[in-house]
């Protein structure tokens, strides 16, 4: 196949995210004309549909991997990305290539403007062009699964549609207040709007009230409720920053210690809810899952900026905690495994996020932070966040990522610290194109 022009690549790229200018739109309709035009892709494969405040995309590439580990051929879809778009394409793992996103754009774009013509309506979004053409992709290569994570929410999201085999609600915090609402029932109701009739939903740890609320939809369209943590026991054996030594025990099976790269109690959370889900599938008679697809798909699982290690010396991690639910997780996960050496965060927000309630959770464990501003449209300006992290009662100071990122590892060398980078996954891209220019 010939490769494309870099160039031509780069303007139609540029043409979709121009399309972010039409916002988030609530609604169906106009992701089920996109897909009635492509002849209806997302109905020729069963499909595992994640949503969730956080964990969702972990939850997603846990189980991707374990499917693809099993001997099925999967489609992954997450979102955001965070270095290159074509990361949130993944057949059997690997992000697509430049020819096959080419091709995906120039097939959707005359028909998102063909139909915005002529129904006189609105254009369609981002979002909803990216999901048709994951959608169509995952046809185009006949996969046998796909793993689709919600963008935002779940009853108007733009994966609400095609066949679910499974569906899937990870933890639940408030977030994304201005969209799904200010309370966690608001929220919960949300996210339960995946739920289908007839189909298991399969269920992590909640709080009481999003519990409920996901039971109440549950119970009124006929789908059984699988609680993760009634059927999956993850113990915890050792952790390091490498990862976690893990044992995995279930009404179905006990599987041999093994080492699982994601570290924190909230991954072994995570872990417990790809676990149930698999499990289900099997017990539905949907997939044929042995001991060993399901440990090594879970060992070799790759999912960075999940407290990735970036640098050993000093010790550089990196994490896309950009939530409050997210931030304490994370800080509870430095303590834990930190010892007792000092650490240093360098914190970058999104204007929207609550940025004060997440430096909160830092409070008694960060010794340093260095506040810094995030590259996006909606990105917190350092000064801004700088007058967060006094709120929070931190001591901060305000400058460039490259400033920030270089004091805080001349002052870890010193102190024999570590140093976070976290608060925004558009941060953890920057950090990412960073390092990976510097390779």
């Amino acid at each position: 196949m010939n490769a494309v022009p870099m160039d031509s690549l780069h303007a139609a790229l540029d043409r979709l995210f121009r399309r972010t200018a039409h916002g988030i739109r609530p609604g169906l309709e106009i992701i089920t004309r996109l897909l009635e035009e492509l002849e209806h892709p997302e109905t020729a494969y069963p499909r595992v549909h994640a949503a969730g405040t956080n964990g969702k995309g972990t939850v997603c590439a846990l189980v991707e991997s374990v499917l693809r580990h099993a001997g099925y051929k999967t489609g992954l879809y997450t979102s955001p990305h965070l270095v290159r778009f074509h990361e949130r394409f993944r057949i059997d793992g690997a992000p697509i290539t430049d020819e096959d996103l080419a091709t995906l754009i120039r097939q959707i774009e005359p028909i998102a403007d063909r139909i915005a013509a002529e129904t006189d309506g609105r254009p369609a979004t981002f979002f909803e062009c990216a999901t048709a053409m994951a959608f169509a992709l995952f046809q185009q290569r006949a996969i046998d699964w796909a793993v689709v994570e919600t963008g935002m929410g779940g009853r108007w999201d733009a994966t609400n549609v095609g066949k679910t085999a499974i569906s899937v609600i990870s933890r639940i915090d408030v977030d994304h207040v201005d969209y799904l609402g200010s309370t966690i029932e608001r929220i919960a109701d949300e996210k339960a709007g995946i739920i289908k009739p007839g189909v298991p939903v399969v269920v992590g740890l909640l709080p009481p009230e999003a519990e409920a609320v996901v039971e109440k939809v549950a119970r009124a369209v006929g789908a059984v409720r699988v609680r993760a943590d009634e059927s999956v026991r993850v113990r915890r054996l050792a952790q390091d920053w490498s990862g976690q030594k893990i044992k995995v025990e279930t009404d179905q099976r006990s599987l041999r210690p093994f080492r699982f790269p994601l570290i924190g109690r909230h991954q072994i959370e995570n872990c417990g809810l790809a676990i149930a889900v698999l499990e289900t599938l099997e017990a539905m008679g949907r997939i044929n899952l042995t001991d060993e697809a399901l440990r090594d798909g879970l060992a070799e699982v790759q999912w960075p900026a999940r407290c990735q290690i970036l640098e050993r010396e000093p010790l550089v991690l990196l994490d896309v905690a950009h939530n409050p639910s997210g931030a304490a997780a994370l800080a509870a996960t430095l303590k834990e495994a930190g010892g007792n050496r000092p650490i240093g965060l360098v914190a970058g927000f999104l204007a929207d996020k609550d940025a004060t309630r997440c430096l909160e959770s830092f409070s008694t464990v960060v010794r340093r932070c260095w506040a810094v501003p995030v590259p996006h449209e909606r990105g917190m300006d350092a000064e801004t966040l700088l007058d967060c992290a006094n709120r929070a009662g931190l001591a901060a100071e305000a400058m460039s990522l490259d400033a920030a990122l270089s004091e805080a590892k001349a002052w870890a060398r010193e102190q024999d610290g570590i140093v976070c980078l976290a608060g925004s996954l558009y941060l953890a891209g920057e950090v990412l194109r960073g390092y990976e220019d510097r390779a």
